[in-house]
């Protein structure tokens, strides 16, 4: 793909300049300046099917479509999508900042009122996914525990059970057999971000954004629990400060675990057995909490 051309034909705009920043999974990434003057950040998925590769131009539609439906909720929360296809995705170039306490406190209560937006149903109108991996959005009427299981725990099984080993295999089963109990209170769906680990938050002067997100309607502790799997600048303040806004439910620390199995999976899936002490660890935490 001629990565300058194509640029231009989805801003309308001729690229003065671009560099590469690195790569990302699939994709390459850029900074552009664009002849109106922009800066812009760019996500692009150069390789044909032909080169063996998966066909994933899904994955960038998806991350468009849920950057649009999490802004239809807190518009500033996300950068707005400039311009996507299935081939390359468009957002405003945002220099990082150091986190402050003052915007982990903002960002707690703007996940409060981001969450506070409830969806029809759990899961989304667009196919997701997680990375390079598919994920089902398929809705789901009834309580939050058995639509995880279904659709966030027991798709990534198959492909970890290698890495896991039996009992491993057996120790996720048990934790899905006994999802309802393990779930908590019943909520009703959360409009989440879906992968909010510290590197999907990018740190601005006065806020924080919310980046690549693989958003769906799912459990607010869902997001949450996302923060403190690979720890968060002042994370602390974030969780006080959504406190205030929306309390959680009694129990929520003890069901962290719980969230964080179908993130930890996928890692296993992706990036092999180095993730599957962390893994059962959780599992294990899960069903004892």
């Amino acid at each position: 793909m001629d990565v300058p051309a194509h640029l231009a034909g989805l801003t309308g705009t001729p690229v003065a300049r671009l560099r590469t920043l690195g790569r990302s999974h699939a994709w390459t990434l850029y900074h552009a300046d664009l002849a109106d003057n922009r800066r812009v950040f760019v996500k692009a998925f150069e390789h044909e099917v032909a080169d063996g590769l998966p066909d994933l131009g899904g994955v960038l539609t998806a991350e468009a479509a849920g950057l649009r439906w999490l802004a239809a909720a807190h518009p500033t929360l996300v950068p707005p999508v400039l311009a996507a296809d299935t081939r390359m995705l468009v957002l405003p170039w945002l220099p990082p900042q150091s986190a402050t306490t003052t915007c982990a406190e903002r960002l707690g209560r703007d996940l409060a009122t981001l969450h506070a937006a409830t969806p029809a149903s759990f899961g989304a109108p667009w196919d997701g996914y997680i990375a390079t991996l598919p994920l089902s959005n398929a809705a789901g009427p009834g309580e939050w525990g058995p639509w995880y299981a279904e659709h966030r725990l027991a798709p990534y099984l198959p492909a970890a059970a290698p890495e896991l080993g039996r009992d491993g295999v057996r120790l996720l089963d048990r934790v899905i057999d006994r999802i309802t109990d393990l779930a908590g209170p019943p909520e009703p769906p959360a409009r989440l971000h879906g992968d909010l680990w510290s590197g999907n938050v990018l740190w601005t002067a006065d806020r924080a954004l919310l980046i690549d997100p693989a958003a769906h309607g799912g459990h607010r502790e869902t997001d949450l629990a996302m923060l403190t799997l690979f720890g968060a600048p002042h994370l602390d303040r974030i969780l006080s400060a959504y406190q205030e806004i929306a309390p959680l439910n009694s129990g929520w620390r003890q069901r962290i675990p719980l969230h964080q199995l179908h993130p930890l999976l996928v890692h296993v899936v992706l990036f092999g057995g180095s993730y599957r002490g962390m893994l059962l660890s959780a599992a294990a935490s899960a069903l004892a909490g």
